[in-house]
């Protein structure tokens, strides 16, 4: 394919998904055929997913089938019914009851220490995505180690990483699988100072536009997800985790396009002087690409406040923009010309 002036090779996902074009969507396509109205409310939660949509409970099972298939979450098979992959995967009571779903399953693996040498948790989550999301961000919430910070004169026992990072990374990670891949799935690795998360399938937009940009694999599952309230707008999820990263002063989170896969780490707190050249550079980019979504400008009093460091330090932070422009990640901001005392900055693509 072309990429500027030069032709590069396609991954394997651009591939498949060029293959597939013209193809049926597996997620449409059926789980499980032939049941009976009795047997669809045993296997899906249905309970669920009337509160989640923020609906009344019908006082008739006629009236949760009939809703389930004007979602198109069901389809009617003479006096029977099938359920689609879609309405497998959002509402399953226990994935496992869904042979094609079972390995489509979160996986939440804890570890001993920084390394992946000693495991203390290995568990997959079997419930359906939507009806269960609430109590997975929980159960990983209560896995994470926690720290010590004193506020005033009290210490106070706080989680590694906030839960709305974990929310918004999660729900996106769900959305935004490669469903196409076999033997695959969402996994969530905590580790003593970092967590990492890892979804199937090469990322539909580069990393450095993840701020900004937005593109899904799965249009209905997003959809049916954001009416659920698991996750919001087209976009805005993962600049809440930016937002929120800044606000408890954490290191930058690292976006990585790794072989078949998409990997976000989420680091522990970090003090500016522990952290490296590119760490610095990752926070000064992330940090003007949310001030450019939010309609502001970088300068070098946004980026120290960002790192909590003092006026006296203005000189260190001129040279991690120094570096990032150097990295051509973010350039000056044209519009106010060369002044270095109003300098302002705005990200490489905008």
């Amino acid at each position: 394919m072309r990429s500027g002036e030069a032709l590069v090779a396609m991954s394997e996902d651009q591939l498949r998904r060029i293959f597939a074009e013209g193809g049926s969507d597996w997620l449409e396509e059926h789980s499980q055929s032939g049941l009976g109205a009795q047997q669809i409310v045993e296997l899906l939660d249905t309970q669920s997913f009337f509160e989640l949509l923020r609906l009344p409970y019908p006082t008739e099972r006629a009236g949760v089938i009939d809703r389930l298939l004007r979602e198109r979450l069901l389809d009617a098979q003479g006096g029977a019914y099938a359920i689609r992959r879609l309405g497998a995967l959002l509402l399953a009571k226990r994935l496992a009851d869904f042979p094609d779903l079972a390995r489509r399953a979160p996986r939440v693996v804890v570890y001993t220490g920084t390394s992946k040498l000693e495991t203390r948790l290995d568990e997959s989550w079997e419930k359906g995505y939507a009806v269960g999301f609430q109590e997975l961000i929980r159960f990983v919430v209560a896995q994470l180690p926690q720290n010590e910070a004193i506020e005033g004169a009290l210490r106070k026992e706080v989680k590694l990483v906030p839960e709305i990072v974990i929310r918004e990374l999660v729900a996106n990670a769900l959305i935004h699988q490669d469903l196409g891949m076999r033997g695959a799935s969402v996994m969530v690795e905590m580790f003593g100072n970092r967590v990492e998360m890892t979804n199937p399938g090469e990322p539909m937009v580069p990393v450095e536009r993840f701020i900004d940009g937005y593109q899904s694999r799965n249009e209905r599952l997003a959809d049916l997800m954001r009416r659920m309230g698991i996750c919001e707008e087209k976009s805005s999820g993962i600049d809440k985790v930016i937002h929120a990263v800044e606000a408890y002063q954490l290191p930058a989170p690292d976006f990585r396009a790794g072989h078949r896969r998409t990997i976000v780490t989420i680091f522990g707190p970090r003090p500016f002087e522990s952290m490296g050249r590119q760490d610095r550079v990752r926070a000064c980019y992330q940090h003007c690409a949310l001030r450019w979504v939010l309609s502001e400008r970088m300068t070098n009093r946004s980026l120290r406040e960002r790192f909590k460091l003092p006026q006296g330090k203005a000189a260190v932070v001129s040279q991690v923009i120094a570096a990032t422009i150097a990295a051509g990640l973010v350039r000056p901001d044209e519009g106010v010309g060369g002044s270095r005392r109003f300098a302002r900055y705005v990200p490489f693509w905008a």
